[in-house]
């Protein structure tokens, strides 16, 4: 096997989950060619991934980004499709890579149609983790599911603008608060109360980031002027490689189930993930389930009567008051306990 593509666009948690695939790829089969179709966001993380090729796909360029792709894929053949994306619209793109062997999603994980752009399935795996599912995307090939091992690559300058924002003589924490999916937001008046006890307690320097979007500028404002004591705020202020160096220096992170939480489990900072509306053992920090606030059970139980193992994997608890079952005690007593281990 001497080509692979991989069709992953989006998002930015689940692209830094493919990082480790792209990784053992290339243990595991040294000659081979890497092509990756990727969204035009998640590009600006890992489009710089030594040894792959990256195709950007720009979803915002509507049946034009489906013309460009087949424009790039003429006269072109892989040996294998690692299709990783159950989305109509990926699916499309799918449809216009050619691949003799196509790798997609078991029968349970199948949505959209997958079933029809696939000829090999990955096993079934019920209750598996994001990362450990994409991991084994890498069986059908006849090779070893990917180890939870990540590489993303950074420039001094990214490092420098962290240390420019980061304090020299204590502990950092990093507050990233917004999904893009606004029903996983803990309420601003909380994260407020988070902060001002890490910094009163612990002595830590608290710094707000987040994307220039209008509504992330607002609630990290929002959480700043609700605090008695003054954080460090940069929201909308750092490009994404940025944010991983900054993810990447400082002692820890708070966020809800979102991009930057997965960014800094990769790069080894351990995240305080606050999680009600989705599961953490199947979408949280990888590397930080034992650091994350889990009332997932209850809000399921509470908005859908019923539990974890009655539920389908998978089964979003995205309810307005949902993340409110997240107490600010919740958060106090496990950043407590982090400090104490650290």
């Amino acid at each position: 096997m001497t080509s692979i593509c991989i069709l992953r666009l989006s998002a930015i948690g689940d692209v830094t989950h493919v990082v480790p695939v792209v990784l053992s790829l290339q243990q595991q089969l040294p000659e081979v060619k890497l092509t990756w179709v990727i969204g035009k966001l998640e590009a600006r993380l890992i489009g710089d991934l030594p040894g792959v090729e990256f195709i950007v796909f720009d979803k915002k360029a509507g049946k034009q980004a489906y013309a460009e792709l087949r424009r790039q894929m003429k006269g072109r053949h892989f040996d294998a499709l690692l299709h990783m994306q159950v989305a109509f619209r990926a699916n499309l793109a799918a449809a216009l890579i050619p691949a003799r062997v196509k790798v997609g999603y078991d029968k349970a994980r199948s949505k959209d149609l997958h079933s029809l752009f696939i000829n090999q399935r990955i096993a079934p795996a019920p209750q598996q983790h994001v990362r450990d599912c994409l991991a084994s995307f890498l069986q059908p090939l006849g090779l070893q599911p990917a180890a939870p091992t990540w590489r993303i690559p950074l420039t001094a300058a990214d490092h420098d603008f962290a240390r420019a924002h980061l304090a020299t003589d204590r502990r950092n924490l990093i507050i990233s608060p917004c999904s893009s999916h606004p029903l996983r937001n803990w309420p601003v008046e909380r994260y407020a109360r988070l902060a001002d006890h890490a910094i009163s307690a612990h002595n830590m320097q608290v710094t707000l980031v987040g994307s220039p979007a209008p509504f992330e500028l607002d609630y990290c404002q929002r959480i700043e002027q609700a605090m008695t004591h003054r954080p460090h705020n940069i929201c909308g202020q750092d490009t994404l490689k940025q944010l991983t160096a900054l993810l990447s220096e400082a002692d820890l992170v708070v966020a809800p189930d979102t991009g930057p939480a997965h960014i800094a489990s990769a790069v080894g900072t351990d995240v305080l993930g606050l999680f009600a509306a989705s599961n953490p053992y199947r979408s949280g920090p990888y590397n930080s389930l034992n650091w994350c606030v889990n009332r997932y059970p209850d809000a399921l139980k509470k908005f859908t009567g019923k539990s974890v193992n009655d539920a389908r994997w998978g089964t979003k608890a995205e309810f307005a008051g949902a993340m409110e079952l997240v107490t600010v005690d919740d958060a106090t007593a496990m950043l407590d306990r982090w400090v104490e281990a650290h």
